[in-house]
């Protein structure tokens, strides 16, 4: 189960107890606007969201093991990351 509120996280929505991914996606040092994938450990498309104006997306998903892939305009790069149950994984990724 996963999911993402449109135009970027708000602290305040997050959900209790929910396994949460969030962060910011950067290129040349600076906030970029564009979409956050997420791959399970397969690989295997599990969701999108477009990033904020500010960079920030968020997903709310099942513990385990995922690749975030950010798609800006002229790049890409991949992140892994472990989401614990109930936990909050916070991902910095640049470009």
């Amino acid at each position: 189960m996963c999911g993402a509120k449109a135009g970027g996280p708000d602290a305040s929505t997050i959900k209790p107890g929910e396994t949460t991914i969030q962060g910011q996606v950067t290129k040349d040092g600076e906030p970029v606007v564009g979409y956050v994938r997420l791959l399970d450990s397969t690989g295997e498309f599990t969701a999108e969201v477009p990033t904020s104006a500010t960079g920030q997306f968020r997903f709310y998903a099942a513990e385990g093991t995922w690749t975030l892939r950010a798609l800006v305009p002229g790049a890409s790069a991949d992140r892994t990351v472990v989401a614990e149950q109930g936990g909050l994984a916070e991902v910095a990724i640049a470009v």
